[in-house]
């Protein structure tokens, strides 16, 4: 009998946007009918905990990984939702894998991800193709998964390798290419970089294998991502570092990127990518995100990313005032 009244209900309120206290109020009048006001308390209770549920599946949950530049692009994608009356529920701190997984299954509705990352790490396209193949490709790849790419930004944030400009100078090393010719000389160069970039398939594995050479095991160095641009600024025992293309670090710090001359990495293009079931629960999310890509390009996240890592200013501020200036907010 409780089952068959709550669908009732369910069938007559629910299927509008969340009202919980029209809901109630029905079940009240509901249960005035002689025979059913003992099971108004149940049913109420009922409604009460299936209230905030309903809530939390209005709720767009928008994920990032675990260094500045994701961090800033959560922050701006929760400011800019939320300014537009969306409720936003904010997941930061996941590795690769883990994020991408995180939202294949439900748990994120959205984040920002890289073309080249898509195409390597998750679909395993190991062929050469120019920016917009590489973006047409994981579009068609992902959508296959339900997950749906949006107009990218101008952003490629490409790894790459970087080295003190006035040591890579001296050694005459400008490229990729010249750093495998000093090793394989016999140079012991010292290598270090994230967790991450050593087990991918576009990481340094590979790198190494592409341009024939390789480091050695007792010549790389394992750290946090962040800690690699102090380390080669500070400390002289380190030679070489994974780098990404947009921080601000690597200007601040008078460290030179080596040209990737046999074009190993591929374009890592910065792009909104979000669970087809949450776009279409949310169809202004394409309008609001693609206002936001088309605002970003190199030099602005270089310079936002500088502003938090060199200068120390909050992610929030940085992105409410960034956000203002153009017409975002």
């Amino acid at each position: 009998m409780l089952a068959r009244m709550g669908a009732i209900v369910r069938r007559q309120h629910l299927s509008q946007p969340p009202r919980p206290l029209a809901a109630v109020t029905a079940v009240r009048m509901w249960c005035r009918r002689p025979g059913h006001a003992f099971l108004a308390g149940a049913l109420i209770a009922i409604l009460a905990v299936q209230a905030p549920i309903a809530a939390l599946a209005q709720t767009i949950v928008v994920g990032g990984k675990y260094f500045t530049e994701q961090l800033l692009m959560v922050e701006m994608t929760s400011q800019l939702l939320t300014s537009k009356g969306l409720s936003v529920d904010t997941r930061s701190g996941y590795d690769t894998t883990s994020l991408r997984k995180a939202q294949e299954t439900g748990v994120v509705d959205l984040y920002w991800e890289y073309t080249g990352t898509s195409l390597r790490e998750f679909n395993k396209v190991t062929e050469k193709l120019s920016p917009a193949e590489t973006y047409a490709r994981v579009k068609e790849l992902d959508m296959q998964k339900g997950l749906v790419w949006l107009p990218p930004s101008r952003v490629n944030n490409t790894y790459a390798l970087a080295m003190r400009r006035a040591d890579a100078l001296d050694k005459r090393i400008t490229t990729i290419s010249d750093l495998a010719a000093t090793v394989l000389r016999g140079e012991l160069l010292t290598f270090a970089s994230g967790p991450e970039f050593l087990d991918r398939s576009d990481g340094l594995g590979p790198l190494q294998q592409a341009y024939g050479f390789q480091f050695g095991r007792e010549r790389v160095v394992r750290l946090d991502p962040g800690r690699v641009y102090h380390v080669l600024r500070d400390l002289k025992l380190i030679d070489v570092g994974a780098v990404f293309a947009t921080d601000g670090r690597i200007a601040a710090y008078d460290l030179l990127v080596l040209k990737d001359d046999k074009q190993f990495f591929p374009n890592y293009a910065m792009a909104p990518v979000v669970r087809k079931q949450s776009l279409e629960r949310h169809p202004n999310l394409a309008v609001y995100l693609g206002s936001l890509a088309a605002v970003l390009d190199n030099e602005t996240m270089a310079r936002l990313n500088g502003l938090i890592d060199v200068r120390g200013n909050r992610i929030s501020e940085v992105v409410s005032e960034f956000l203002r200036s153009r017409g975002l907010l």
